[in-house]
């Protein structure tokens, strides 16, 4: 008995021990995460706004339901969301092919591996800054190329089309991302047994019959997650927006983040920002969740 109470009193020690050694990170998350977490909501139900006087009244949900009034959100919806489908459709689809290509034996593939990973290593704000300077009207590289080929006659104003530049901010950031898909991929590609792939050799069986039956089926679950992880850094994307665009020309590449940041630190506007930045966080849930109930069955490899 006495025995007993002493291990017992001695897990009670380690649990104090632990709980106390854990307080500065609890403190941290609470003072990064929580707190503006709590507080963001709390200003997402008032009219805070710096440059109107006494403002910060509670109005409820009048926030969302202007947002929901407003067709400048709507518009930034649509082009989130075309934007996210086609950066994530293309990088996935580009992802798995490259990644193919590399796995098999080549010279020199060590060094094409490591030169695959150079555009996702840059930071964000150089490689927004590159590719500004590359579609520059004046003195861009993408301009001087096409003239040198004889494509165009003059230099032409890229960024300076809604369409075009919404078209450019996607090959922007289909260059940065779509090594990540690789490096994904072509990790899960060596995972798979060769011992599958030469009984299917042995068998006769063709290489596209091959792809679709073995590699595709055990590449599901990694081809799944990078879906779902893709989609929230699209509905999120900002940093080539903002480097590159500024949400312009004439608001054609104003993005749903970027139109949060406007009305927040542009306008002043915290109450109505707060009330976005809760309904994207809603809206990448949401697809999230879908993303998970509608793919779950490709989430378990059959035995």
């Amino acid at each position: 008995m006495p025995r007993a109470k002493a291990n017992s009193s001695l897990f009670e020690r380690e649990g104090v021990l632990a709980f106390t050694l854990l307080i500065p990170s609890m403190l941290v998350i609470l003072g990064v995460l929580i707190f503006p977490l709590i507080t963001s909501l709390g200003l997402s139900f008032t009219d805070l706004k710096l440059t109107k006087p006494k403002s910060g009244v509670f109005i409820g949900l009048g926030n969302y339901f202007d947002a929901i009034m407003d067709p400048i959100f709507w518009a930034s919806i649509q082009r989130t969301l075309i934007f996210a489908v086609s950066t994530v459709l293309i990088e996935t689809c580009m992802g798995v092919a490259i990644a193919l290509l590399l796995n098999q034996k080549f010279v020199g593939r060590g060094f094409v591996r490591g030169l695959v990973i150079l555009p996702w290593a840059l930071p964000y704000v150089v490689n927004g800054i590159m590719w500004k300077w590359i579609f520059d009207a004046n003195y861009g590289a993408f301009n001087a190329a096409l003239t040198q080929l004889g494509i165009i006659e003059k230099y032409h104003i890229w960024l300076g089309d809604p369409s075009t530049a919404m078209i450019l901010v996607i090959f922007a950031n289909i260059w940065k991302e779509t090594p990540v898909a690789i490096i994904l991929v072509l990790a899960a590609l060596q995972s798979i047994p060769a011992d599958l792939y030469e009984a299917a050799a042995i068998d006769g069986a063709k290489r596209v019959k091959i792809f679709t039956h073995i590699t595709l089926p055990l590449l599901k679950p990694i081809i799944i997650s990078l879906i779902i992880i893709k989609t929230i850094w699209a509905l999120k994307e900002f940093d080539l927006i903002y480097i590159i665009t500024k949400g312009g020309p004439a608001n054609g590449t104003n993005m749903f983040s970027y139109y949060i940041y406007q009305n927040t630190f542009q306008f002043l506007n915290f109450g109505y920002g707060s009330a976005l930045a809760y309904m994207l966080t809603i809206l990448t849930i949401g697809l999230s969740a879908i993303y998970m109930r509608s793919l779950k069955g490709g989430l378990e490899i059959e035995s």
